[in-house]
This record gives structure tokens, C-alpha cells and sequence, in this order.
């Protein structure tokens, strides 16, 4: 899809009901994603959710979802400690799971672990820009990459991913000059979340794609239930709008 300049969809999912629906409308991507912990679970960040939860909703949802690619987050402290635990909890994800692939968050730092688990067979997303699971150290939920020298060392972060093998980059909170930029310069897909209308492909979060997150969302997400008649419709309409190119709009990135 990327090679042929066809944007890609995906959308965070934690049960089979709403897999299905997202499945039934196309979104080439659905991402079980630690976001489980704020909108499912009600913490305040994605910190204390556990690799068994992401294993549960993954399981939920790969019996939804026959054609999709199902991709699972590894949550906070199940990777970082060394290439060879993050090789035993990816495995979990995709063994028990039914995940087709894993996502980390963090960027040069973690490409030993990248190449050392797509050398054993378990394909990577990267994750840059906002990293939620960074959030104490980032100091907020903010954007990132907004002064030269953090656009730089961004930029080195997806090539340096993408060298280790990551196989899709998630790019969060960025400015759309950057997002671009990265896009431009690796050969992964890249699917942007505040990232700018240049990547190759758009993520939300169900919750608030739909409107559903009682909390505050995002300035870059969109409610797409309202003016739809339902659920289901909301992610047709989402699908429609990364093809057609008319979301993100300039007031859903920076």
C-alpha cells in the first residue's frame, strides 16, 4: 500500500464485537493497544497495564477479525529490561494472543531488541514522537519533535528502527513537517496520529473516534459517530476519510 500511495487504516480495538465491525469495514490495521489502560481500564495513563490484559483483549479481538492485520502493544517494563524478556513476552502475544505483530514504543535506544526479535521470527511496529509509556519523563501528553535538534534525533530514531527491521512505525504527536520528512526517508509504512496528512496511513483510538472516552480527547482525534447512525457506520466513514485523503484535517495536527 505504500508503494502504491494507498493509505492504510487502523484503529485501537480490545473486543471481538467491535473487531468485527472494523473488519467488515476494511481497516487493514487493528492495534490492541496498552490505550486499554485508560479507556477500558480507567487509569490516568497506560502504565499499569500488564502483558496478561493485552493478551486477553487480543484474543478477544484475532476471533473477530479474520482478515485484518492484528497488532499488539507490549505494554510498560515488558521489553525494556533486555531483548531476550522481550522475546518471551512477544512470543506470549503472538502465541497466545493471535497477534500478528508487536509494537514498541521508544526509538534508538531499542533497536537491539527490534532486530533481535525479527530475527526469531516476530515482526515490529516502532513507535516514536509521543510515547505515552514515557509520559513521566516527557512530562505530559505533549508533542514532540517541535525544535530542530528533537526533530533531528527523531528522525534518526525511525531510520535507525527501520535499519534494525521494524516492519511499520507509529508516528505520534509530531509536526507535519517531520512527519513527512520520515515517511520520505524509510521504506516501513508509517501511520501517523497527529503526525500530519503526509504518512502513509492514519490511527485513532476507538474511544475516541467514536466519541466514547469521557475524558478529554485528543486534539487530533475526531469523533466520526457523530452525524453517523451508527457504530458501524462511524468506521466506514473513518475508512473512507484516511482513503480519500480528508482526515487529518489542519486542525487534527500541528
Amino acid at each position: 500500500m505504500k508503494r502504491g500511495a494507498e493509505p492504510i487504516s487502523c484503529l485501537t480495538v480490545y473486543d471481538y464485537s467491535f473487531a468485527s465491525m472494523m473488519d467488515a469495514a476494511g481497516v487493514e490495521v487493528l492495534l490492541v493497544g496498552d490505550s486499554l489502560g485508560m479507556v477500558i481500564q480507567g487509569n490516568s495513563t497506560t502504565l499499569p497495564v500488564t502483558v496478561d490484559d493485552v493478551i486477553y483483549h487480543t484474543r478477544c479481538v484475532a476471533k473477530g477479525a479474520p482478515s485484518a492485520l492484528i497488532m499488539a502493544d507490549m505494554p510498560f517494563g515488558s521489553f525494556q529490561k533486555s531483548p531476550e524478556d522481550a522475546f518471551e513476552n512477544a512470543s506470549r502475544l503472538l502465541g497466545e494472543g493471535g497477534a500478528h505483530m508487536v509494537k514498541i514504543e521508544g526509538g534508538s535506544l531499542m533497536a537491539e531488541t527490534v532486530e533481535f526479535l525479527v530475527a526469531r521470527g516476530i515482526p515490529v511496529c516502532g513507535h516514536i514522537g509521543l510515547t505515552p509509556q514515557s509520559v513521566n519523563q516527557l512530562g505530559g501528553f505533549k508533542a514532540q519533535g517541535r525544535d530542530a535538534d528533537e526533530a533531528q534525533a527523531l528522525q534518526q530514531d525511525a531510520i535507525h528502527l527501520c535499519e534494525a527491521g521494524a516492519s511499520l512505525l507509529i508516528l505520534e504527536a509530531m509536526p507535519r513537517a517531520l512527519g513527512r520528512s520520515i515517511t520520505e526517508s524509510v521504506s516501513a509504512p508509517t501511520l501517523g496520529i497527529g503526525a500530519g496528512p503526509d504518512t502513509d496511513g492514519q490511527v485513532l483510538v476507538l474511544y475516541d473516534a467514536l466519541g466514547l472516552y469521557p475524558r478529554k480527547s485528543p486534539k487530533f482525534s475526531k469523533n466520526f459517530l457523530d452525524g453517523s447512525v451508527s457504530a458501524s457506520q462511524a468506521i466506514k466513514n473513518f475508512v473512507s476519510a484516511v482513503r480519500n485523503r480528508e482526515f487529518p484535517a489542519p486542525e487534527h495536527y500541528f
